[in-house]
């Protein structure tokens, strides 16, 4: 698949904020709570945001990943960094997408020096990290929202809860429990989720080829949206 052979400049002067890969939640200097995200599939939708004409601003969390061409990107490694990068340039979107896999918890407190093993085994108090989706419809009530969820099962019954309570306009689901898509790996299937639709899978593929199907579709839905937005 090569997503660049076909060039089409549909998102033209639209703005597409991306948020990729995981957060890191530091414990001490050494360690911290994260996750196995490896942010493939949000540089992939990133950059077919870019491909597509879009201003392209992708927040990304620490990964090793080059930067697509055309794209803006702002490296944060804490949900709490995260959210302020999101917060920033989310009333300038028209579309935001929510790749990242953010860590739902942090340590409620820091240690300041590395914790040592001969003084036992600690106990790790956590806290919630913020809601980022959920909290767009505040920040960004112009853009098209879509959610993405890392999930090893979730019925159309859970996604519209999920939909409704975050203020989503589309979720997309990829399977966790699979180890040929999803963390890591270079392909991906997704479900798609609307308030509106029945639920449409696009089938395991290239993370690039899965991101070039789901900008046709958010392209639709930006196009409805933008009609009832004005």
């Amino acid at each position: 698949f090569d997503a660049a052979s076909s060039p089409r400049r549909t998102l033209a002067g639209r703005t597409v904020l991306v948020t990729a890969g995981p957060t890191q939640e530091p414990i001490d200097p050494v360690r911290y709570l994260g996750n196995r995200s490896s942010g493939k599939m949000g540089f992939a939708l990133a950059a077919e945001a870019a491909r597509r004409g879009a201003r392209t601003l992708l927040v990304a969390g620490p990964v090793t990943l080059p930067t697509p061409a055309g794209v803006e990107r702002q490296d944060v490694r804490t949900a709490l960094e995260m959210e302020a990068a999101v917060h920033l340039h989310a009333p300038g979107a028209d579309l935001i997408v929510m790749a990242a896999a953010v860590a739902d918890f942090r340590p409620a407190a820091y240690a300041d020096e590395k914790i040592k093993r001969h003084q036992g085994t600690p106990e790790i108090a956590l806290i919630a990290n913020p809601d980022i989706l959920a909290s767009l419809p505040q920040f960004a009530p112009r853009a098209l929202r879509v959610g993405f969820a890392a999930e090893s099962t979730l019925a159309a019954t859970e996604a519209a809860r999920k939909l409704a309570a975050k203020g989503a306009h589309l979720l997309v689901a990829n399977d966790i429990s699979r180890g040929d898509i999803g963390f890591g790996a270079e392909q991906n299937e997704v479900t798609i989720f609307s308030p509106t639709a029945p639920p449409e899978t696009l089938s395991r593929r290239p993370k690039a080829a899965i991101a070039s199907a789901l900008f046709d579709r958010f392209e639709a839905a930006l196009a409805d949206f933008l009609v009832l937005r004005e």
